[in-house]
């Protein structure tokens, strides 16, 4: 079988649980398991990726490109 026929298997399965625990379950182990699936991926930056990181960064502060700590606060308040 493959993955596409497998996936609509879990489907199936998962809509027919009832129980509140098993699902909070499965959700935690999906959150999981996107977490640890995301750490693999990671790759380390280099050096030079890293110092052009910060010298557009310092551009954009030097030429008024920032949010202010409270601006963003305040944007942070709209999203709830």
């Amino acid at each position: 079988m493959d993955i596409q026929g497998r996936k609509l298997i879990l489907i199936e399965e998962f809509l027919r649980i009832n129980d509140e625990r098993v699902i909070a379950r499965i959700e935690s182990f999906i959150r999981q398991e996107k977490i640890v699936s995301h750490e693999q991926n990671l790759q380390p930056m280099s050096m030079n990726d890293f110092r052009e990181m910060i010298d557009k960064a310092k551009h954009e502060s030097d030429t008024g490109h920032v949010v202010s700590h409270q601006d963003m606060k305040n944007q942070v308040k709209r999203w709830k």
